[in-house]
């Protein structure tokens, strides 16, 4: 079954730490949202070596781009949960593409 990867899962595998994650990433079956995208490269503080890191990342998982469908259900999940507006996105996301969410932030959603 295909699954979606949250941004943080994609942040921490850079770090040697966690390069176990690496193995969910080059998953055939391994999705990322567009706004894990934004999340991620939109960062800030990256530095070029995190940038390159990241960008291949992108380049090599297939990114699910949000539809209408995608955010109405986005503003369900944020008035029934009061989810932040990315992880709403993220879950409906899941939801809508009947994907297994994996995420290292269980709290969040």
């Amino acid at each position: 079954m295909a699954f979606l990867i949250d941004s943080n899962i994609v942040i921490y595998s850079y770090l040697d730490k966690y390069q176990y994650l690496r193995k969910l990433i080059i998953d055939e079956s391994a999705r990322v949202s567009e706004i894990s995208r934004i999340e991620v490269l939109g960062y800030h503080k990256l530095t070029t070596d995190e940038e390159k890191y990241f960008l291949d990342i992108f380049n090599f998982v297939p990114v699910v781009i949000p539809s209408k469908e995608i955010f109405d259900k986005a503003i369900q999940l944020r008035k029934l949960h009061n989810l932040k507006l990315g992880d709403s996105l993220i879950a409906s996301t899941a939801i809508i593409h009947d994907l297994t969410l994996y995420t290292r932030n269980v709290d969040d959603f």
